[in-house]
């Protein structure tokens, strides 16, 4: 089963994931702490493949080892620079390595596009395929939590950038002398009766009302939830949003799709 769809989530409903077929073109998203792999057409994605490893070109290689690949899409978060991949082009019909020169489905209004993570920049394109003609805001809930805005013209206008859940608890952590590490738990108090529930429910509830400050700011948006920790947060608002598994990935598709068509 394919669990790279959508699912829209209500207050008082759930629609199941969407199903996805096999497909060909190889996608490579490069996180801060690990990196998911999977073979798409358009926004057909397999199931990916997640690696923890360093030898990344190992990793990819491997992949394409019993299977034809025409396009190798990539986007990287990591210090790495393009031709550290240009090994890879051996192994397909045309390596992308998104960047700012890349082509795509999206004007860019960032007023520098060189600082601009090719995560935040793949997951709008994304957004604009599954929403055309809608504005949206996706949040992505990793390391960092990233607020991006898309119009309904298809243009990224800008985003936000903020400490992710664990993050948050680990700064606090890292940042005091006696304030224990601690990990989100599943349900929270609204006022904390230990130390412990203090330190839960403050990063939590301010980690909800920082992402309900914008919904509430922006109410006729498409709001797109992504990352680890999407489904947490998406259980404890209710706005209707949607959460889509591996955006990145979808966005990297779309790229790819374009990119074969002028092979």
């Amino acid at each position: 089963m394919c669990r790279t769809g959508l699912q829209h989530i209500f207050r008082d409903e759930k629609i199941n994931f969407i199903t996805l077929p096999t497909v060909t073109n190889l996608l490579v998203d490069i996180g801060n702490s690990s990196v998911k792999a999977c073979f798409a057409d358009a926004l057909r994605l397999e199931e990916p493949h997640r690696y923890y490893g360093n030898d990344i070109l190992e990793f990819i290689s491997a992949l394409c080892s019993n299977r034809e690949t025409g396009v190798i899409a990539i986007s990287s978060v990591r210090k790495l620079a393009a031709s550290y991949f240009q090994p890879l082009e051996s192994k397909c019909n045309k390596l992308v390595v998104v960047g700012p020169d890349t082509k795509l489905p999206l004007e860019n209004r960032y007023s520098t596009p060189g600082t601009l993570g090719t995560d935040r920049l793949m997951a709008s394109v994304a957004a604009t395929s599954l929403f055309p003609g809608k504005d949206i805001i996706v949040f992505d809930f990793g390391t960092a939590l990233t607020i991006d805005f898309i119009t309904k013209e298809g243009e990224f206008s800008g985003g936000n950038i903020s400490l992710g859940l664990s993050s948050r608890f680990k700064a606090l952590n890292n940042y005091t002398q006696q304030l224990p590490l601690l990990e989100p738990p599943m349900k929270i108090s609204g006022v904390g009766t230990s130390t412990n529930e203090a330190i839960e429910s403050g990063i939590v509830l301010g980690a909800i009302f920082e992402v309900e400050g914008y919904i509430n700011k922006y109410p006729n948006h498409i709001y797109i939830f992504t990352g680890g920790d999407a489904i947490y947060f998406a259980e404890k608002l209710k706005s209707s949003i949607f959460v889509v598994y591996n955006l990145v990935l979808m966005g990297l598709a779309r790229v790819a799709e374009d990119y074969a068509k002028n092979i």
